[in-house]
């Protein structure tokens, strides 16, 4: 193998594919890789490196010494995407000797030296129970240029204990629970990641004291089904418990969790959510269908009564908040009526967004060996008549929004158009999308020679002359809308714009002289 000048350290980058889960063991795969010495790599530099090594215009995967593919595996495309992936990685690698590719998360759980089988330039293969091992996979790969396979059919060390680098300064993912004890036919994920286990409540509590501490102005506690926590240790109200302590944390603005499941989502939750004010008035709460047959299939333990049920009553308590979906189309057996039923709950539940699927048939769960599967026109026509629903339900209810006063937590990768419009983007505090103007003499935050206007003043202060940053509160007033976002333009006309500067921001500040100076 060829081995890297001792002059420099080894760098990586890690590529995402999947949900909120694999994006916060990606936190942990950063973090036990730079506890062995790697930096995260110049993406910008090693892009432009990459496509020059291809003699191509650009390319979506940089030049790390070390590329680690964080995988998922509930529905097919996800495996498409890996092997697409690894098919480009395979060119870089060959203009970069001495560069490593890994495979880790659950579809590496899942295919096991299946992937190097397909993509012989992996090196190093590790399931989503052996993370931490990741470092040592690697170096061996290097001494011995054989591929590395690890898979752990135990959890070896819970990821919160590992070391983590935030993806965001301003923003942390806490995991509760690892794991699931629910059956649902369509789903792969209890065989991977294995049944539910639960953090212990100290240990919680005092990962999120750390993260504020750090800067985190927005906690959001993680796990398969976050409101059965407490099933390893006994109390079914444990995680309206966690709820109401975790938002007590000083400094603590936001504070979510996901995902529920509707079958647990009890009246002591609901009143944790609308009593502490640092709980964000936002809920994902999947439907998946809306046909109570369909559900009965799916081994989903509520009917459609239940779920807009527990939709009312959040909205009793919390008449302000958003509430958001998942729904697959075409899961085997769904007849036109079946379908019909979840349009019905889809037009009564008024999300205000939703994840929609096509039912993607995964090898090794009991829908999968069914031989009514939905032709593929049927499934794709009810797809479309779905999502059109939907659009036009989160139209109405944005358009409901024009008006209304919101706290935006400035963030960055929101908006893609940012630089085009001029405007900066973030989430309300209903986890709404909201692109907002700043006045013409406010600064942009990315702007390079960007005065130093010194440490924030306390927490509450307001900096309405101040650029806000990625991690700050901007208040405004929503002037336009569409089916994904809202439009802030309050600003513009003199009008409703001020900026709240946090440790989060400070905190983003930080991170980047930190990225910069490397």
């Amino acid at each position: 193998m060829v081995s890297l000048p001792l002059s420099r350290p080894r760098t990586y980058a890690i590529r995402t594919l999947g949900c909120q889960m694999n994006v916060h063991d990606s936190e942990h795969i950063a973090g036990v890789l730079e506890r062995a010495g790697y930096v995260p790599v110049d993406e910008a530099a090693a892009r432009r490196e990459a496509a020059a090594a291809l003699e191509a215009d650009h390319t979506s995967l940089p030049a790390a010494d070390v590329v680690v593919l964080n995988t998922c595996a509930v529905r097919e495309a996800a495996a498409t995407r890996l092997y697409g992936n690894l098919g480009q990685l395979a060119q870089v690698k060959a203009a970069h000797p001495g560069m490593l590719i890994a495979v880790g998360g659950c579809l590496a759980q899942k295919d096991r030296d299946h992937v190097i089988a397909h993509a012989p330039d992996v090196d190093a293969v590790f399931g989503t129970h052996n993370i931490g091992a990741l470092p040592e996979l690697l170096e061996a790969a290097r001494q011995t240029g054989r591929p590395q396979v690890r898979i752990a059919e135990r959890l070896e060390q819970f990821p919160s204990d590992l070391p983590a680098r935030r993806a965001d300064a301003y923003s942390a993912w806490v995991s509760i629970s690892v794991g699931c004890n629910n059956t649902c036919t369509y789903c792969i994920v209890p065989s991977l990641r294995g049944q539910e286990r639960d953090r212990r409540p100290g240990d919680i509590l005092e990962e999120v004291r750390r993260a504020v501490a750090g800067g985190a102005v927005e906690v959001t506690l993680l796990g398969q089904n976050v409101n059965t926590y407490g099933v390893s240790f006994g109390d079914r109200t444990a995680f309206s418990k966690l709820l109401r302590a975790a938002g007590a944390t000083p400094g603590l603005e936001r504070l979510r969790f996901t995902s529920p499941h509707p079958a647990a989502f009890t009246p002591d939750v609901i009143a944790a959510m609308a009593e502490t004010p640092a709980v964000c008035p936002s809920l994902h709460m999947p439907l998946q269908s809306g046909s109570d047959r369909v559900l009965r299939a799916m081994r989903r333990s509520y009917r459609s009564a239940r779920f807009l049920d527990v939709l009312a009553q959040v909205r009793d308590a919390i008449p302000e908040a958003a509430i958001t979906t998942d729904v697959i189309v075409g899961f085997p057996g769904e007849t036109e009526q079946d379908f019909a039923a979840t349009l019905e709950v889809v037009e009564r539940a008024r999300f205000a967004s939703a994840f929609t699927f096509r039912y993607s048939p995964r090898p090794g769960t009991p829908a999968a060996e069914r031989t009514d599967q939905v032709p593929p026109d049927v499934v794709q026509d009810r797809y479309r008549r779905l999502t059109a629903l939907q659009e036009r339900v989160s139209e109405e209810e944005n358009r409901a929004q024009v008006g209304r006063r919101v706290e935006v937590l400035v963030a960055t990768g929101e908006g893609r158009k940012d630089a085009a419009t001029g405007r900066l983007s973030g989430r309300a505090r209903d986890g709404r999308l909201v692109h907002f103007s700043v006045p013409d003499d406010v600064p942009s935050p990315f702007a390079e020679n960007v005065p130093d206007d010194g440490p924030s003043p306390a927490r509450g202060a307001d900096r309405s002359g101040a650029a806000p940053r990625p991690g700050d509160l901007v208040t405004c007033v929503v002037t336009a809308s569409a089916p994904h976002h809202l439009i802030a333009d309050s600003a513009l006309g003199g009008g409703t714009f001020s900026v709240r500067r946090t440790p989060g921001g400070d905190a983003w500040e930080r991170a980047t002289a930190g990225d910069r100076a490397r």
